[in-house]
């Protein structure tokens, strides 16, 4: 990522930093409890053990020589970075690349029996079987009578508060407390969002995935929605091509979530057919290409991704890790224009997300200095706060 006079990339290696205490301390953390999670046998745990010392105390390593996407990493940066402290290189591409290592210590692409097995699966299953989906899913219910502007508002604010997705169902409810959570989204471009799938358009939105479960869910459900009430003719679910950042939704993911959906009475039930005959169909459509996992900003996407994206009615960027590479991570001020960020996007842009680290940008002036005065830069990566933020021109147009 080249360097920018007024906005530099995050690195992570700045003690005290948020970026720090995701190498130092989160990434061990996820080691140890990968470790706990499936029963893995003594080579893998001495593998895990070795990418633990490696993360404490060493250096960025090679892949080896055998690995199926060594030259795609290659060509991502692994050949300049190679040797280098994990806390000296772009935090984008060391948070990646240790994804990436962690699959290779538990086998995930070798030829033993472990090969395929995402080691996340059992949190994310737990997660999507817990009671709190039970009553996420049963609020849907309650949706049935609103009007179709207030039900789409709501289903939007679940897909963008992920597992606190009862809160996005409650926000269009008669009586409902809004204030709070609408103090809470920083940005809201959510009119600009709905102008762009009017109903009856035969229109082709992509939604770039985030989490999967509970976060994973309400995505599907703002799809079915969208499809059901003829605001797309079309969805093109984007997810990783393999178990990533520990909770990003892959096939296997969407195929759970279905099945619960599916399996659910009333509405979520009836969410759950629609969005199955929609991939029998073709109306809905599942990629899951190599770039989702690449540790760079999507300025640098390939070209036929690109096309993809020029050829969307609207393109949906859901969650943090995927705000990060839609704008770049570097140390914007927060008022910068989301439009001028994602200026060389090729089509139009939308962004749903929960802050969780330090990038932003697109806020006024005066909604940063309320933040800034009532938490100092806390707000920046507590999950608090989240946006709604659209750029619906192209890129030529921009």
């Amino acid at each position: 990522m080249p360097e920018t006079p007024f906005a530099s990339v995050i690195l992570g290696n700045e003690p005290g930093s948020f970026p720090h205490g995701v190498l130092a301390e989160r990434h061990p953390a996820i080691i140890r409890q990968v470790r706990d999670c499936l029963p893995y046998g003594p080579d893998r745990h001495r593998a895990l053990d070795e990418l633990l010392r490696s993360c404490a105390e060493g250096t960025v390593e090679p892949l080896p020589a055998d690995a199926p996407d060594r030259a795609a990493w290659h060509a991502w940066g692994l050949a300049e970075y190679a040797g280098r402290s994990w806390f000296d290189v772009p935090w984008l591409w060391s948070e990646s690349y240790f994804y990436r290592r962690l699959l290779e210590a538990v086998g995930y692409f070798g030829d033993g029996p472990w090969r395929g097995i995402d080691p996340f699966r059992p949190v994310k299953r737990a997660e999507l079987d817990a009671p709190e989906t039970d009553r996420e899913l049963a609020a849907l219910d309650g949706l049935r009578e609103l009007p179709e502007p207030e039900r789409g508002r709501a289903l939007l604010h679940g897909s963008l508060w992920g597992n606190r997705a009862d809160l996005g169902f409650r926000l269009s409810a008669e009586g409902a407390e809004a204030g709070e959570p609408a103090l809470a989204l920083v940005a809201d471009d959510s009119e600009r969002l709905w102008s762009l799938l009017p109903p009856g358009a035969a229109a082709t939105l992509v939604l770039v995935a985030d989490n999967a479960g509970r976060e994973l869910v309400p995505d599907l459900l703002l799809l079915a929605h969208l499809i059901a009430g003829g605001r797309i003719a079309r969805a093109v679910l984007h997810v990783k091509p393999y178990p990533y950042y520990v909770s990003d939704a892959v096939m296997a993911d969407v195929l759970d979530a279905l099945e619960r959906l599916s399996a659910a009475p009333g509405a979520a039930g009836e969410h759950g057919r629609l969005l199955r005959s929609a991939m029998t169909d073709g109306r809905l459509v599942v990629r899951a290409h190599p770039f989702s996992c690449a540790p760079l900003p999507y300025e640098r996407m390939p070209p036929e991704l690109r096309a993809e994206f020029a050829a969307a009615t609207l393109t949906v960027f859901k969650g943090d890790l995927n705000y990060r590479r839609l704008v770049g991570d570097r140390r914007w001020p927060p008022t910068t224009s989301f439009a001028a960020a994602t200026a060389y996007f090729p089509g139009p842009v939308a962004a749903l997300r929960t802050l969780k680290s330090e990038v932003v940008t697109g806020l006024t002036a005066a909604t940063e200095s309320r933040l800034v005065a009532a938490e100092g830069q806390h707000w920046r990566t507590a999950g608090t706060y989240a946006l709604i933020q659209v750029n619906p021109r192209t890129a030529e147009a921009t």
